[in-house]
């Protein structure tokens, strides 16, 4: 028997009132156990919107699973790293009480040693009693994708992780993503609007502009034609930041 692949979308439509389109239409895809793939696309395209559609956090149509499971019934599986905190950073909170939301009611050496491991790799550990309004971008950054991975997700979902960390950071954050992914048996779906990002750290990409444009390994499916359509007839490739490619 096929192993049963780790994330798969089906027709996904998702209609929002007041819009004469939907936001998503007909888009299918599948992801392999340990695969990072990256969604790109246009501001607008829906990238946060399919993102959202497999956590349940907005109504859809078709069908999506976790390891052959529906998503609904699946979500302690699902680590979910939002491009910005849902409440104010301000708030007298610590980076410590921040990753253990996730596991309010839990408790037990399994869920001390997950918490621990995390914060560890992740680069926090030291930081447990800051307040969250002190940190760095790629600090905070870091304690997010540690706060989703304290429950061992199977499905990482990250949207921009790249958004407010400077250069170095951004390659130290998909050094770490990607450690995770290999010893962890993770997959992660990622929505990024750098190119060089995609070629350097993505197994497969996702264009999206409403509907997919192009599925595939990057190096064969990003070609001029296929951004031109994905980004419209202006779109050039351009070499920035450390050797990377951008539209």
């Amino acid at each position: 028997m096929a192993d049963v692949p780790a994330l798969t979308v089906s027709h996904l439509t998702v209609r929002f009132e007041r819009q004469d389109r939907p936001a998503v239409e007909d888009v299918s895809f599948s992801l392999e156990e340990g695969q990072i793939a990256i969604l790109i696309g246009p501001n607008g395209s829906g990238k946060s919107t399919v993102l959202k559609a497999i956590l349940g956090l907005v109504p859809f149509t078709g069908e999506v699973s976790i390891f052959g499971v529906p998503a609904l019934e699946a979500r302690r599986q699902i680590g979910y790293v939002p491009q910005r905190l849902g409440f104010d950073v301000t708030l007298p909170l610590t980076v410590g009480e921040a990753v253990r939301m996730p596991l309010l009611g839990s408790r037990g050496p399994e869920v001390e040693a997950a918490f621990d491991h995390f914060t560890e790799v992740l680069g926090i550990s030291q930081l447990l009693d800051r307040p969250l309004g002190t940190l760095s971008g790629g600090q905070l950054k870091r304690t997010l994708i540690a706060r989703a991975m304290v429950t061992t997700p199977r499905l990482l979902l990250l949207d921009e992780p790249e958004a407010g960390i400077d250069i170095g950071g951004e390659q130290t954050l998909y050094e770490l993503l990607g450690s995770l992914v290999s010893h962890h048996r993770l997959t992660a779906l990622i929505c990024s609007h750098e190119l060089d990002i995609v070629f350097r750290y993505a197994d497969l990409v996702l264009c999206l502009n409403r509907r997919l444009q192009c599925t595939g390994p990057p190096g064969e499916v990003l070609t001029p034609d296929a951004l031109s359509r994905l980004y419209g007839p202006a779109t050039t490739l351009y070499r920035h930041r450390a050797g990377g490619t951008s539209p």
